[in-house]
């Protein structure tokens, strides 16, 4: 079985389209390579979120207090801050590989429209973008941290993230 046909059937389609929006060849070598780097996307959120003793879950509470981050099935990355002096920072940050969506968007003052959950799409009623695609996988600090500190930490596993992110993005270009 190759990568592609190892994806759930959800992503594989994402895939297609991404395949599409990016210029790809839509032959199934062009799959397989989509496919070989959202695998190892995830294996960098994994890794990233178990270094950093983030728990992952299916379900995040718009009224959550603290924040955390998101994989989305086209490897988009969003950072969901904690709620500081009644604000909650959201950055959302694509794969890098699509025309059709900012390659990163920051909002200060973001607020979730509902809750989020794995396999549906995140929505603000204001934030860095109206909403993603489908849910991979959420993590979320498992330590109580003060919320100064929750956010700084979100913020640089968000940014180291999306270096490892760029860097396999090439491998798929090439």
């Amino acid at each position: 079985m190759n990568n592609f046909e190892s994806l759930n059937p959800e992503i594989q389609e994402h895939l297609k389209q991404l395949a599409k929006s990016s210029g790809l060849s839509a032959a199934e070598d062009g799959y397989e390579r989509l496919a070989a780097a959202w695998l190892e996307k995830k294996a960098l959120f994994e890794k990233s979120a178990q270094e950093n003793k983030l728990s992952e879950l299916a379900f995040f509470s718009s009224q959550e207090e603290k924040g955390a981050l998101v994989l989305t099935y086209s490897g988009s990355l969003l950072k969901i801050g904690p709620i500081i002096d009644g604000k909650r920072c959201c950055e959302y940050s694509s794969i890098g590989l699509r025309s059709d969506v900012p390659p990163s968007a920051i909002e200060d003052a973001s607020q979730l429209a509902s809750d989020i959950e794995v396999d549906d799409i995140v929505q603000f009623s204001k934030g860095p973008i109206k909403s993603s695609s489908q849910v991979y996988t959420i993590a979320m600090a498992s330590e109580e941290l003060e919320p100064q500190e929750e956010e700084a930490l979100l913020t640089q596993l968000g940014q180291n993230l999306v270096e490892d992110f760029v860097e396999v993005n090439k491998t798929v270009l090439n």
